[in-house]
């Protein structure tokens, strides 16, 4: 039977309040916020208690919860479209906001797009350990909610045996406190390293294949993802190792040329925890998110919803 990571359905509703798993308490403690509003919600997804797939069903969530509470849905998607920049919710939210146009029961379009969700999630997953030998070696940078350790089950059923390196992702520790979590529960073999070993990493050889997710997909294949991406991609096609992306359906942008990037306060760099890391009034700059060019990526495993 197949396990899942917590982080492979982080959100659920129950009644009328929504239970988000607080990421940023991972992996000390397994914690749950509560949400019973879509203001509530929006402001999870502004500090990022959740991100990834935990935001696309946090929204999903909302909007339920906010139909049975008779708010105005445009409202709602107002507040949600203006949370993080980068992502491409006003595709999650025209796409909801059109269904409620439709005759058919809002709710029963969110659930079967959930149900549709979680079988592309399988499948996509599946579709990258087919591309997997055995023996593999990964590199993959940030967290990509219980992704990885559903690619080595599959990989698994196929009779190949793979292992982790992540990066520790700079300033949030995605990859050293999710990615490194879940697949050590998965009992995966995984090493962290810092955001600063790729390049010496990769050129002793010791990793076969770089997998990434993707926050934004558009038109003509190019990707933002959590900073610190695209130059994996660089060094990944210098030392000619294959770079893969698990990509979210396309949004309208032509290019990431047009993908706003999302800058995030630079007390989240300068501080972790509480504990201050740089001079009290340094400078700093965080932007959340890079692009990296469809022309750096091996191969796009899509998500078909």
């Amino acid at each position: 039977m197949m396990k899942f990571s917590l982080l492979f359905w982080p959100i659920q509703l129950k009644g009328n309040v929504i239970y988000i798993l607080d990421e940023t308490k991972l992996p000390q403690r397994v914690v749950y916020i509560k949400a019973r509003n879509y203001k509530e919600a929006a402001k999870a997804i502004k500090e990022m208690k959740t991100r990834a797939v935990g935001q696309v069903l946090l929204v999903m969530y909302t909007f339920l919860l906010s139909r049975r509470q008779n708010i105005d849905l445009a409202k709602v998607a107002k507040a949600i479209n203006a949370t993080r920049p980068t992502l491409a919710f006003k595709v999650l939210t025209d796409m909801v906001l059109g269904w409620d146009k439709n005759s058919a029961p809002l709710d029963k379009s969110i659930l079967g797009f959930l149900e549709m969700l979680k079988a592309a999630r399988l499948k996509q997953a599946k579709d990258m350990a087919n591309l997997l030998k055995d023996g593999d070696v990964i590199l993959t940078h940030c967290n990509v909610s219980g992704s990885m350790p559903l690619i080595a089950e599959f990989a698994k059923q196929q009779g190949k045996r793979i292992s982790f390196y992540v990066t520790e992702t700079r300033p949030y520790l995605q990859g050293s406190r999710l990615s490194a979590w879940e697949l050590m529960a998965a009992k995966i073999p995984v090493t962290i390293i810092t955001d600063s070993m790729v390049a010496y990493l990769l050129s002793l050889k010791k990793v076969t294949k770089v997998i990434v997710g993707a926050d934004h997909l558009t038109q003509n294949g190019d990707i933002a993802n959590k900073i610190g991406t695209y130059q994996i991609a660089v060094v990944a096609r210098y030392f000619k190792i294959p770079f893969y992306v698990l990509c979210p359906p396309p949004s309208r942008l032509k290019s990431g040329k047009e993908i706003k990037i999302e800058i995030r306060p630079d007390s989240e760099l300068k501080t972790y925890q509480g504990l201050l890391l740089a001079p009290k009034k340094v400078k700093a700059y965080y932007p959340a998110f890079d692009v990296t060019p469809a022309n750096l990526i091996t191969k796009h495993i899509y998500l078909g919803v």
